[in-house]
């Protein structure tokens, strides 16, 4: 028995040495690399204290979501109420409407705005000519430079009952369409305006991907009498397969973070069935309602929702194509 415990205790003394001999060891290497790149941490200093004060901080502000919050008493002052403004909101009668509008814009911007960046990517690294890429390029960045008011307001104007494609559809023997007020017409105006808008731009990683492609890999199977269709297919696209998944994780961790400002913008009491999401209603009940516990608890849900997703995905994008965020 004695034995045991001595062999007992010169492992235990054995174990904390070697603990504290890592821990050293990590303070020493972060040491040597603070010394050796200062100035990078400098750089990066101003990033990481925005993070730090506008991401990190305000979340001691979540608290409220299981409060009945009193604006007089303050955050800490506040009575607890647990999951009461959770279980109001899931038996509410909006719940399932803004699930659904919320859930159905953001899967469609993704099935829509997704692929269409890659597809123009991959055509601009096809052409030859520089003035006409750059012309090109040009003329698809412009919308992204453009406020959401003003595309909000060219959308109005242009489908207006009197518009201009009211009339030409008008000039073709058709019946004006009341594009702005009708409910089906939302998801779509809405998801197709963003793809406009941001294409061009979202195009730009894309071909900055595309800028690894190996060029003896394409003069080998031009070689082999490879097409340029079967060359962007078996080449192009597999070189910058690890960028897509990457950015289809971050947008799938996204789906339910509709925008407020466009759809705000947008809507009207004649397409609120299809308009109103999760966005507007923390709106409504925060601003408008003076409702801040339960916009937080609405808040903090749709949150917790996005994170989920991002985990799922990020889960079947490494178990399928071995490239995950972490």
């Amino acid at each position: 028995m004695a034995n045991l415990n001595e062999n007992l205790e010169t492992n235990i003394s054995l174990a904390k040495k070697n603990s504290l001999t890592k821990k050293n060891t990590r303070f020493s290497s972060l040491k040597k690399s603070f010394r050796k790149n200062w100035d990078l941490y400098l750089l990066i200093s101003p990033v990481i204290a925005y993070f730090i004060i506008f991401h990190y901080v305000p979340m001691y502000g979540i608290q409220i979501a299981f409060k009945d919050y009193i604006a007089t008493l303050g955050i800490w002052g506040s009575p607890w109420v647990g999951f009461d403004h959770f279980e109001r909101f899931f038996n509410s009668y909006y719940f399932w409407r803004l699930i659904k509008n919320t859930l159905g814009i953001g899967l469609y911007t993704l099935a829509v705005s997704f692929p269409i960046p890659i597809i123009v990517a991959l055509m601009l690294n096809e052409i030859r000519m520089k003035k006409l890429k750059s012309f090109v390029q040009t003329v698809i960045y412009i919308p992204h430079f453009l406020s959401t008011v003003v595309i909000v307001g060219m959308l109005l104007l242009f489908l207006k009952p009197d518009g201009l494609i009211n009339q030409v559809i008008t000039l073709f023997g058709g019946k004006p369409i009341f594009f702005i007020t009708e409910p089906t017409w939302f998801k779509t105006l809405y998801v197709f305006s963003d793809v406009w808008q941001t294409m061009g731009w979202s195009s730009i990683i894309y071909l900055a991907a595309l800028t690894a492609v190996d060029k003896q890999l394409h003069e080998a199977a031009i070689i082999d009498g490879a097409s340029r269709l079967q060359r962007i297919w078996h080449i192009n696209i597999p070189t910058i397969m690890p960028t897509i998944v990457i950015l289809f994780i971050l947008n799938a961790g996204s789906v339910m973070s509709v925008g407020f400002e466009k759809v705000f913008l947008m809507q009207n009491n004649l397409n609120l069935s299809s308009s109103d999401v999760i966005s507007t209603f923390v709106y409504r009940s925060g601003i408008l309602d003076a409702e801040y516990s339960f916009s937080a608890a609405v808040g903090l849900f749709n949150s917790v929702i996005n994170f989920i997703m991002l985990v799922m995905v990020n889960y079947f994008a490494k178990k399928i194509n071995q490239t995950s965020l972490w």
